[in-house]
């Protein structure tokens, strides 16, 4: 009896420790995944996380320091907008007023105010705030704005232009009756013209009618690359894009929020843009990157291109010889892979940007098999808090889609006696409901009508909200800690997302992490894995992988993007005309063109207030690098161990933050 008394007390103290066990195992592994805590937490509360979630950035300590660290031979480059030469302040007695229509989405909208203020300088004329066609408020926009402030700070804009150029908010009232009686010369130049034709063609014109009015389609209005004379000139170009366009106050304010989300854990993210845009893959013919409706979509734009005459080419290509060419942008799946080859772990944070992926959420998911912490924007901010960006808005009917009206039974009839022997007809199918994306988009009127039908008052209102969307995107894009474009702008088409970002982190922080890609080489590389894309093991492939990618950081990768998109968008690679180089003890190379240009390594010397002040950072950052190498390493990211101390101050990405807004009350009868 005492026997089996001892045997009840021993099992009863096993089961107790048993518990024990589990209870520290299951408290153990809560402590050691970070990422699988946010990821549950995060979409349920909606982001309300504390400040001490959230941590201070400088207090960051970034593991991995290949994957995360800055690129060593960049590290001189500094941004420097600022004029070098006698730059007189303008006059207010000048030539005129240029007035301007914006036609495009982000980028081109972006792009095209650049080049109006410098055109506006090079004519010395008065600048009255450019309209932007796709925030109108025949768009169904929020009452609130008008045009220009819809998207960007005009208070900010106006300060921060006004040593260089004179902008106002809209035209005398004298000229705006001779802009209702359209009495006013307007031009449509071309996103390549030459400041020769705007001197000798639009010059006599505006000096004599002080007034002229520009249309803008193609995403500019004057030619990339100017010469070396009007280097004062692409400097204003930078001043316009990084410090005078600040998105309006709401916009910057919940885009800082979610780059702090997205580092909620402490741990660097990685911002990635697909570049699968229905107009891009129409323009570089891609469509067989797709299959059936999504492929007929795509061809269907393109003979709308062929047609407006903004392509020359044929309607049917071969999209694999695109892509092997290096035309197409590269497919989620196969980012996913390069990822993985550079050593991002399968927790690394990916942040999806673009407010357009063609092909929807399905295309996205080989990525998100392969990383789970890939989000956008949708996960990142709360409905509540895009709703509160786009304002007030006009209720829309819910349900605009309107059925074919019914056909009477003679109508029937005499269609059928019309329609000429044919077999014996099957029975009609059963009746089914028809569901509501059968009624929308593009699934509405694709299977009935060769012709796609006009946008709707809610394609107007959405294509509006896509600016807004870009522009967190964009807030995010140029912020996070590394950037890898799906597609960038490679010396063909218009300005485009990725390109705008990367010119963006080339002129705020070179040497942060920004890939390059030759889509060309890596399309080869892809062909020799075609038939075993996922479990490949050929460790050539994968160390010429990484040392491309690797290249595409560095100067090489500088160089080329120097070569193939900047004679297409200067804002695509800023250099050398709007930075300057700390002297280092490596000797910079010097790499120029054919005729004479500067790829690389052509920038002036930093002034001396900018060097002592990178040397005083560069002593605080090794100081703080000195500390934390005392800490443990509970928290090391993966398995690489080498640390290096970021903070914001170093990264030197202050040009996104700012406040106020206005309005725009020009009025048109064309609009």
């Amino acid at each position: 009896m005492a026997f089996k008394s001892k045997i009840k007390w021993i099992a009863l103290f096993v089961l107790i420790l048993s518990m024990v066990s589990l209870v520290i195992h299951l408290f153990i592994t809560k402590l050691s995944g970070p990422y699988s805590l946010q990821s549950t937490l995060m979409p349920a509360i909606g982001f309300n996380l504390t400040p001490s979630i959230f941590g201070m950035q400088g207090d960051r300590v970034v593991r991995n320091k290949g994957s995360w660290g800055h690129v060593k031979s960049l590290e001189s480059l500094q941004p420097y907008a600022n004029p070098r030469r006698s730059y007189p302040v303008p006059n207010e007695k000048n030539n005129g007023y240029i007035y301007a229509k914006v036609f495009g989405g982000f980028e081109k909208i972006r792009s095209s105010i650049c080049d109006l203020v410098t055109i506006s300088r090079l004519l010395n004329a008065t600048l009255v705030i450019p309209e932007i066609q796709e925030s109108l408020q025949s768009k169904g926009i929020s009452y609130k704005f008008k045009s220009f402030s819809y998207l960007y700070d005009e208070e900010q804009f106006i300060a921060s232009l006004k040593n260089d150029v004179i902008v106002v908010n809209s035209l005398p009232e004298n000229l705006k009756a001779g802009r209702r009686r359209n009495e006013i010369h307007t031009y449509k130049p071309k996103s390549s013209a030459s400041p020769d034709f705007y001197v000798n063609e639009i010059l006599p014109k505006l000096k004599k009618s002080k007034v002229i009015g520009l249309v803008l389609h193609d995403g500019g209005c004057l030619q990339s690359i100017l010469p070396p004379s009007m280097s004062e000139f692409q400097r204003l170009r930078c001043r316009v894009a990084f410090h005078a366009l600040k998105f309006r106050p709401k916009i910057q304010v919940l885009g800082q929020l979610m780059v702090q989300r997205l580092r909620a854990s402490g741990q660097p993210f990685l911002a990635f843009h697909p570049g699968l845009v229905r107009n891009t893959l129409a323009y570089h013919g891609c469509a067989e990157l797709y299959q059936d409706v999504h492929t007929e979509l795509i061809q269907y734009r393109r003979a709308q291109m062929i047609k407006q005459g903004i392509l020359n080419n044929d309607l049917s290509v071969d999209s694999h010889v695109r892509r092997s060419n290096g035309s197409c942008p590269l497919m989620p799946e196969e980012i996913g892979l390069l990822l993985k080859e550079m050593g991002y772990s399968t927790e690394t944070m990916i942040y999806v940007a673009g407010s357009e992926t063609f092909g929807g959420q399905r295309i996205l998911i080989p990525l998100r098999a392969n990383f789970s912490n890939t989000m956008d924007r949708t996960q990142v901010c709360t409905k509540q808090e895009l709703s509160d960006l786009v304002g007030p808005e006009t209720p829309l009917p819910s349900n605009p889609f309107q059925p074919p009206p019914t056909k009477s039974e003679e109508q029937l009839k005499e269609e059928w006696y019309r329609a000429g022997p044919r077999p014996h007809p099957l029975p009609p199918p059963p009746d089914r409901p028809i569901y509501q994306h059968e009624k929308e988009g593009w699934y509405g009127w694709i299977a009935d009508s060769d012709t796609e039908p006009d946008p709707s008052s809610v394609d107007l209102r959405n294509q509006a909200h896509r600016l807004l969307w870009d522009a967190l995107d964009y807030i995010v894009s140029v912020e996070a800690d590394a950037f890898f474009p799906g597609f960038h702008n490679d010396g063909s088409g218009w300005p485009d997302f990725s390109s705008l970002v990367m010119g963006h982190r080339l002129y705020e922080s070179a040497s942060s992490k920004t890939y390059r890609p030759d889509r060309r080489v890596l399309a080869e590389l892809f062909n020799i894995i075609h038939d075993n894309l996922y479990h490949h093991n050929n460790h050539t492939w994968k160390r010429v992988v990484r040392e491309h990618l690797n290249k595409s950081l560095s100067e090489d990768g500088l160089i080329r993007q120097s070569l193939l998109s900047k004679p297409t968008t200067f804002l695509s690679h800023p250099l050398p005309e709007c930075s300057c180089r700390i002297p280092s003890a490596e000797v910079p190379k010097q790499v120029k063109s054919n005729n004479g240009r500067f790829l690389y390594g052509g920038e002036d010397e930093c002034p001396r207030w900018m060097q002592l002040s990178q040397e005083d950072d560069t002593l605080s950052e090794s100081a703080v690098v000195e500390e934390g190498s005392d800490d443990n390493s509970e928290s090391e990211y993966k398995n690489d161990g080498v640390e290096q101390q970021e903070s914001d101050d170093s990264r030197g990405r202050s040009s996104l933050t700012q406040i106020p807004v206005d309005k725009d009350d020009e009025w048109d009868p064309n609009d």
